[in-house]
């Protein structure tokens, strides 16, 4: 019965369909139905792309409101005069002695040259060396800075690349990755390789990934990422074109793993957690994403850049986490961890790891019928430093695991001492709960920017935030030295009792900068200042002087 009402049904449409077209000869409906198609499938491009239609749109508006007669007049004049003002207030293009702009006709003699270095490596306002820096020198010991003079001296001319001709600096970098690949706990088959830094690591997990997707048959390969993850994940989208999905946050600003679970699709191409995350020093719930990666066949990356080498310690250090990061839980696939943070060798070295050899694969570039041989690399550079690969491997020689072991303790003591104390500060807040070395501060009393421009003042420099505004000091061996960390804390309390005076107060200097882009709903306009900055640090000609100072820049870690 139902099957003869809908054979019915669908003779009538039949019939409908034919008597609408009973006057259309062939072409027209050959040419109409694929006009139509195009039409649908532009509207698909147009609708789903890499970049969601809400940030488009508001990007296409934005442009048309500054090419507005008088709005975007206006919009530009005070842009231009932001990036002059900007300019003018850079410390470091304020060299009065001029910049060297062609090479000169006689080469210099060495001392010469060391007399000139010495003017460059001067020029800087902040002594990091008296502890007063958030991150940026993780050790500064001297008998390090000695060794790593004798290291360059014997591989300055080395070159990974080729591995027939320097035999023993392959060796050293295999040496390198499995160890840490021992410190996260890896497996036989866990593997990985030596590269330039974080962003680096990060990247080319990224590419492993992407390119694993595609062999799936993902087409438009989508990374989920928590909101609070390293801008080097973004760096990676960008590059690789694959979409990246910011997850929320919880208010103990760990990523909220049920938001996750609802963001997973058939374009999820990898999971990602940090441990710990760069803006507020919180490990992310590892296992628990870790479970949605296995259940769903996903690899979950785990960026341990900034920390990696103290975590892989703090048990052993006596400090022992609440939960597994590494290659001990099921579903973790990858680790990025920088030898030139916590590991203190010297910048320019990181590793990535892989839980297997398999997904190692995707991350190498091979050309294999290029005239000039067979090319393969297995990162993003080509030729390397070799200098930079044996120093890494002569700081972790020398410091051994008990070296490691010792600084994380001296570290992690350091970082619980100031948390416990700024927490009996009723007028500030710490985000989350910090578990490593980095304390992100806050206020519902007063804008937390006018601390970071107090403190200034004095000789701390401090990292600032946005989204929500804070602010926040990363730990090294420098803050472990006696009467670092007291001192820090009297200078806080002391610049508190300032700014209480007048709590509503407006902020001045890059405080101000940041309150006000936090405001600015085009955030293009934001880029283009950013980009002026990047500018001026290539910049040979110097600004008309002035008495403003500027000071800091994002993701200086």
């Amino acid at each position: 019965m139902y099957k003869d009402i809908f054979l019915q049904f669908l003779n009538e449409i039949r019939h409908a369909v034919n008597g609408k077209c009973a006057g259309i000869e062939a072409w027209q409906l050959i040419a109409s139905t694929i006009t139509s198609t195009l039409l649908i499938v532009q509207l698909y491009m147009f609708m789903f792309q890499q970049e969601s239609l809400t940030s488009r749109s508001k990007k296409w508006f934005f442009r048309v409101i500054r090419k507005l007669p008088m709005i975007g007049d206006l919009i530009k004049k005070q842009m231009n005069k932001t990036t002059e003002d900007m300019a003018s207030s850079l410390s470091f293009l304020q060299d009065k002695r001029g910049y060297v702009k062609a090479l000169p006709t006689k080469g210099m003699t060495q001392p010469e040259v060391i007399k000139k270095l010495k003017e460059y490596s001067s020029m800087g306002e902040v002594r990091w060396e008296d502890g007063k820096v958030s991150g940026t020198v993780y050790s500064g010991e001297e008998k390090l800075t000695d060794l790593f003079i004798k290291v360059y001296e014997e591989f300055a001319w080395s070159n990974p690349l080729h591995p027939d001709i320097f035999p023993g600096l392959r060796k050293m970098e295999a040496e390198v990755v499995r160890m840490v690949c021992t410190l996260f706990h890896g497996g036989p088959n866990s593997c990985g390789t030596m590269t330039s830094g974080g962003t680096e690591s990060i990247m080319l997990a990224c590419k492993a990934y992407r390119d694993l997707a595609y062999e799936k048959g993902i087409k438009y390969p989508e990374m989920l990422v928590p909101k609070s993850v390293h801008a080097a994940f973004d760096k990676a989208a960008h590059y690789f074109r694959i979409k990246i999905v910011h997850i929320p946050l919880t208010e103990t600003m760990e990523v909220d793993v049920k938001a996750m679970r609802r963001a997973i699709s058939k374009n999820t191409a990898m999971l990602v957690c940090s441990a710990p995350q760069f803006p507020h020093g919180v490990i992310d719930p590892v296992e628990e994403v870790a479970k949605l990666a296995v259940k769903y066949k996903i690899p979950l990356h785990v960026d341990a850049c900034l920390g990696g080498f103290l975590i892989g310690f703090m048990e052993r250090a006596g400090f022992p986490l609440q939960h597994h990061f590494d290659f001990r839980v099921d579903g973790v696939t990858s680790i990025s961890a920088d030898t030139h943070k916590y590991g203190y060798a010297p910048k320019g070295s990181s590793v990535v790891l892989y839980s297997d050899t398999k997904y190692r694969q995707y991350q190498f570039f091979i050309a294999p019928d290029w005239e000039g041989g067979i090319y393969a690399s297995p990162t993003l550079a080509g030729s390397r430093p070799g200098g930079l690969i044996a120093a890494c491997w002569a700081t972790m020689m020398h410091i051994g695991e008990n070296g490691y072991v010792e600084a994380t303790k001296k570290i992690i003591s350091t970082a619980r001492y100031l948390e416990s104390e700024l927490r009996k500060i009723d007028i500030i807040f710490i985000f989350g709960k910090p578990e490593v070395s980095v304390i992100s501060l806050g206020s519902n009393i007063f804008d937390i920017y006018r601390l970071s421009t107090a403190l200034l003042s004095r000789g701390w420099n401090f990292n600032i935030l946005q989204f929500p505004p804070s602010i926040h000091f990363c730990i090294t061996l420098l803050h472990t030295k006696p009467g670092v960390a007291d001192l820090l804390l009297k200078d806080i309390k002391e610049c508190l009792f300032e700014i209480m005076k007048d709590p509503k107060a407006k902020t001045t200097g890059l405080g101000a900068i940041y309150g006000m882009a936090q405001t600015i709903p085009d955030r293009h306009m934001i880029s283009e200042i950013a980009g002026s900055y990047l500018d001026c640090l290539y910049s040979t000609e110097i600004p008309p002087s002035t008495d403003a100072h500027m000071n800091g820049s994002p993701g200086r870690h």
